[in-house]
């Protein structure tokens, strides 16, 4: 079953040294959902990797393949004013900023506003909980 996948959630899958064993398998059994905005956000995380010293040129390189070969996989939701509302209602309801408010909208643009039983992927925790909260399954990472 797909899964809506944060920016958070899909770094790890580009920097193998960041990638616990079993992130593989679950990428498998839930083949990636994302927001419009997300591979941005995935090349800022590793951008900064790369200016922190963690990754050098060589990782840092293969890490942006192995993202551009991920975004052959997944399903894009594109920006939309329903999206937008969604998100701007979500900021008084949640503790999140504006781009976790757009990573949730876009998870319930998905999913119709039907998350029950919908999975959610995702390591941060203010958003794990407002989409814990919106009624998502969240799948351990």
């Amino acid at each position: 079953m797909p899964g809506f996948w944060d920016a958070s959630a899909l770094v790890p899958l580009c920097v193998p040294s960041q990638n616990p064993g079993h992130l593989r398998r679950v990428l498998h059994q839930h083949g990636p959902v994302v927001w419009w905005g997300t591979p941005t956000e995935v090349l800022s995380a590793l951008a900064r990797l790369r200016r922190e010293r963690t990754l050098i040129e060589s990782q840092h390189g293969a890490a942006c393949q192995r993202l551009a070969a991920l975004s052959k996989t997944w399903r894009e939701i594109q920006p939309t004013n329903r999206l937008r509302h969604l998100a701007e209602t979500r900021l008084d309801h949640y503790d999140l900023r504006a781009g976790d408010a757009l990573q949730l909208a876009a998870a319930l643009v998905w999913c119709n506003e039907k998350p029950k039983n919908r999975p959610f992927l995702c390591r941060d925790s203010r958003l794990q909980e407002a989409a814990r909260r919106e009624g998502f399954t969240l799948i351990e990472l």
